[in-house]
């Protein structure tokens, strides 16, 4: 609640708890020293590790996270540490004490996203995550608020922009994919360990995130299927160019037909008259199909210390206005769901035969060969991916979607197939 000056009743900036000070910490206080007239001041920086090197003075920072919490000066919060256990317990702690909170922090909100929306029915708090997903793209605010009431039947997109990183490196320049994750650790743009980008679970998290506003659906993430691009080869850029596509990993909330959802990320055959073809190097793109207002596409900045602090920042804006989500699709008595089956046609590269067997992949051609690799199209249920998706890794095969699916319960059919397709 903003307070007025007894001089002349300019409004008192609201002051700002901040739990973190990395890349996204540091970029919403520079956005906010920049512009005081967002009506913002950092007061108290909580921070973990003494020692660390700042660009601040040593005196501008503390140790003890949970003091934040209890400091009834501070008007709101803003959690942006990267340990998504430890981000949960002092998320909760603030929650349960009714404070009023923002996040970046994907992994904890997706793995913990009923028990945060129990403590604000609980205790009256509230909680924004728009820094969550896809950086500096409005896309929860908008589809929480704009398309409340209306039915969308997807919402899919590169939500990644380390792994679109490499693949347009790989692309342009012919590079492997290990100089081209090398490349984007030097920019910046890729973790020294690249698993959760690279693997796809990052993109998981936000997926999962989305799914409770766009379609109600409270998903486990272990539920979900993620397929990333650690084994990606040169062959497999080639095989996409020769057809005219581009691989990118794709993210998908899709909507079926008679009901039900289902929620994926793996790589997938762009064709260029996609608006995600043109999507490169670190940015964003979502693909928002609802069934009254068609196809919406928002692209932008994914990562990055501004563009992700500038989504801190709305969230603030909103928090100060009393702003919260609806979640107007999601039933009060909604359990955490299992995300329904569906049909994808893959192409696979270096898996064995047993393999193959076991996915109980029905070939849509036959197995072909390129001067450096052998590879495979066919059709598989979702859940037998998810059910190897490990052993797909292990045994260093690369999945990609063509983009094709079909319900697992009824025979294929053109009419079916056209309802489905997402890109």
């Amino acid at each position: 609640m903003s307070r007025l000056s007894p001089t002349n009743a300019v409004p008192t900036p609201a002051r700002v708890g901040l739990i973190g000070f990395g890349c996204v910490g540091q970029g919403l206080y520079n956005i906010l020293q920049q512009h005081p007239e967002a009506g913002f001041t950092v007061t108290r920086i909580a921070v973990k590790n003494p020692t660390k090197l700042r660009p601040l003075p040593a005196n501008r920072f503390e140790f003890h996270a949970d003091d934040l919490l209890d400091d009834p000066e501070l008007d709101l919060l803003v959690e942006v540490i990267d340990d998504a256990d430890e981000a949960f317990r002092l998320v909760g702690a603030a929650l349960r004490r009714g404070r009023r909170v923002a996040t970046a922090n994907k992994a904890m909100v997706a793995r913990h996203l009923p028990e945060l929306l129990e403590l604000q029915r609980d205790f009256g708090g509230t909680l924004l995550y728009e820094a969550a997903v896809c950086g500096s793209i409005p896309v929860i605010r908008t589809i929480d608020s704009y398309f409340a009431q209306e039915p969308l039947r997807s919402v899919s997109g590169i939500f990644n922009g380390s792994s679109n990183y490499v693949l347009t490196r790989m692309r342009e320049d012919g590079s492997d994919y290990t100089e081209a994750l090398a490349e984007a650790q030097a920019q910046g743009f890729a973790e020294t360990d690249p698993t959760l980008d690279m693997a796809a679970f990052d993109p998981r998290s936000k997926a999962v995130i989305l799914a409770a506003h766009v379609c109600g659906l409270l998903l486990n993430p272990d539920d979900v299927l993620n397929l990333g691009i650690e084994h990606v080869s040169s062959a497999d850029i080639r095989y996409a160019a020769a057809r005219g596509q581009k691989i990118k990993v794709v993210a998908t909330v899709q909507l079926l037909p008679g009901g039900g959802a289902t929620v994926y990320v793996t790589p997938q055959l762009v064709p260029a008259d996609s608006p995600l073809y043109a999507v490169e190097r670190e940015y964003n793109g979502v693909l928002v199909e609802g069934e009254f207002a068609g196809q919406h596409f928002w692209q932008g900045r994914g990562a990055g210390g501004h563009p992700t602090g500038s989504a801190v920042l709305a969230d603030l804006v909103a928090l100060r206005q009393g702003s919260r989500y609806t979640y107007a699709k999601l039933d009060a008595s909604a359990a955490v769901a299992t995300p329904a089956d569906l049909g994808l046609e893959v192409y696979i590269r270096n898996a064995s035969a047993d393999l193959l067997a076991a996915l109980d992949l029905a070939p849509t051609s036959a197995t072909a060969h390129d001067s450096a690799a052998e590879y495979t199209s066919g059709y598989t249920r979702l859940s037998q991916l998810h059910q190897f998706r490990d052993v797909l890794r292990a045994a260093g095969a690369f999945v990609v979607r063509t983009g094709r699916v079909r319900p697992v319960t009824q025979p294929e059919t053109a009419s079916l197939e056209a309802v489905f397709e997402t890109e």
